[in-house]
């Protein structure tokens, strides 16, 4: 793996030393062939060379397990929501609520301050048409004539 620019310019950019032809900005990373490319913050299940085979072979009892569950966990979600109302209801108000929980609610003086800045923008808001009604209709008479 290297930290070089993808760019094909990059070179061009003085990245490089002339002299010896070496990149300065090369770095060299090690990895195993079955490590992911970028941590995922799971506990690998692996073990160390020097571990004894009856780790192994218990490990992938472990690891069968686990692709069974999952599987089975596939397939539950394959079938879909619930078809039955109140489930899907209840389920659906248990999210309203979790989210609802989430949500940092504005003290009193935030919510006046806001209240107040909503106001004065539609106060301004309303001005700015009803101006631009009245001109276009002056306009418009002024053009067509009564």
């Amino acid at each position: 793996m290297t930290d070089e620019l993808d760019r094909p310019d990059a070179a061009a950019d003085g990245d490089s030393d002339a002299e010896s032809g070496r990149s300065s900005r090369t770095a060299v990373v090690s990895r195993q062939v079955g490590d992911p490319l970028r941590p995922t913050g799971k506990r690998s299940r692996r073990r160390g060379a020097g571990d004894e085979d009856s780790t192994a072979i218990e490990l992938d009892a472990e690891d069968a397990a686990d692709a069974a569950k999952a599987k089975k966990k596939a397939k539950k979600k394959a079938e879909g929501p619930s078809r039955n109302p109140f489930v899907f209801v209840l389920n659906f108000l248990k999210q309203v609520v979790g989210e609802l929980r989430k949500v940092i609610w504005p003290n009193r003086k935030q919510m006046v301050t806001y209240t107040a800045v909503v106001l004065a923008f539609l106060v301004f808001m309303v001005a700015l048409v009803a101006g631009a009604d009245f001109g276009f209709a002056r306009l418009v008479l002024l053009v067509f004539g009564e």
